[in-house]
């Protein structure tokens, strides 16, 4: 079967990697086209656009970039027109997604949903336009079946995909090999994850470097994405006493007493792995006053949105502050009781996220309904 995705960041490239991976099981003629990254190319099939070329961040940044997008929605309709899938498989990514969900939809071609966006959290009026348009729906937070049954909408939870990857099975780093090929001292770690698009990284990494002076015993190292090129991170480092290390940064986490991360699925990554972290996240001014207002959550990282409490500490807007950043990053190094606390939440939130095998579940339900047809 001919299938189409749609992932527009490097969470939904690595999610969608591991779908096809396991599809190509069930469907091993599955010809694939997409929009995605360097992951889901090294499934095969056809590289439409990759991702550093889509993801824009903020209100402000969407509508500075308004015609580019327009133009990406225009091209993509048209890209699967001349393709004709069986299925067009979207893959979070809202903004986006929902718009070509109905054009999909409308050509009579079926349209799958890996990964819902979070519409509990602002605008879930889009509820109605999901229901219309999206033929089947997977999630994969705990929350999320019980938030669209109050729609008359049934969902399919089939855990985090994440589970996967930090699983028992999951082979530790070895230290020492790992600190000479990134040449790194032997002073404990202080990982820095400031995103993975170039407009939040210029953002957030300079709050996050202010905290090093304080930290003398650490040393900092920057997760750095494949999707952003060295010079960039060279310019906004400048001086630094800061070490980058390239396509690592789970074995990074993992060697770390601590972290500090840009809110986004990476709050996630971090505490599957067991790395006591401080959530940062500022946007431009209108950005944030825009979402004040639209925006239903009582927090912003998924570790305290699953577990429905505060975990881990987040510093919002004027809250993160270089005092603020150090404050709390000292409360969650080693000796610490508020640390051991998080170390206990990290265990609780692994059991509310289900069992793994996520990727493999969503595979096989796609490739059942396509095949029987189950699609209402």
């Amino acid at each position: 079967m001919k299938y189409y995705l749609i992932a527009g960041e490097a969470s939904g490239d690595l999610h969608a990697s591991n779908l096809m991976r396991e599809i190509r099981k069930s469907d091993p003629g599955a010809d694939f086209r997409f929009w995605g990254g360097d992951l889901m190319k090294k499934q095969g099939g056809m590289l439409v656009k990759h991702f550093r070329d889509l993801a824009f961040m903020g209100f402000a940044e969407v509508l500075m970039n308004i015609r580019v997008i327009a133009g990406n929605l225009r091209f993509c309709k048209e890209d699967i027109r001349k393709f004709k899938p069986d299925v067009v498989i979207l893959v979070d990514y809202p903004g986006f997604n929902l718009r070509i969900a109905r054009f999909v939809k409308s050509s009579g071609i079926k349209v799958f949903y890996y990964i819902s966006p979070q519409l509990w959290a602002w605008r879930s009026s889009r509820v109605r336009m999901i229901k219309k348009y999206v033929d089947k729906m997977f999630v994969i937070l705990p929350f999320e079946k019980e938030f669209y049954a109050k729609y008359g909408y049934h969902v399919d939870f089939i855990g985090h995909p994440l589970l996967d990857l930090f699983s028992n099975e999951q082979q530790l780093v070895e230290k020492e090999p790992f600190l000479i090929q990134n040449n790194l001292d032997q002073r404990p770690i202080i990982a820095l994850l400031p995103g993975s698009r170039k407009q939040e990284v210029s953002k957030m990494l300079g709050i996050m470097l202010q905290a090093i002076e304080f930290f003398p015993d650490y040393q900092f190292v920057v997760a750095a994405v494949p999707s952003i090129t060295t010079e960039f991170y060279r310019k906004l480092l400048k001086d630094f006493p800061v070490s980058v290390v390239y396509n690592k940064t789970y074995d990074l986490l993992e060697l770390a007493d601590a972290a500090i991360v840009t809110s986004g699925t990476a709050t996630l990554e971090t505490a599957l792995i067991g790395t006591p972290q401080v959530v940062c996240y500022k946007g431009s001014n209108i950005s944030y006053l825009v979402a004040r207002m639209i925006v239903h959550v009582k927090f912003i990282s998924l570790v305290n949105l699953i577990m429905d409490e505060k975990v881990i500490t987040e510093l919002i807007q004027d809250n993160l502050t270089r005092e603020n950043l150090v404050i709390e990053l000292k409360k969650i190094l080693p000796g610490n009781p508020y640390r051991e606390n998080i170390l206990h939440n990290y265990s609780v939130l692994k059991e509310k996220l289900g069992g793994a095998g996520a990727s493999a579940k969503a595979a096989g339900l796609i490739v059942q309904y396509l095949v029987k047809n189950e699609v209402k």
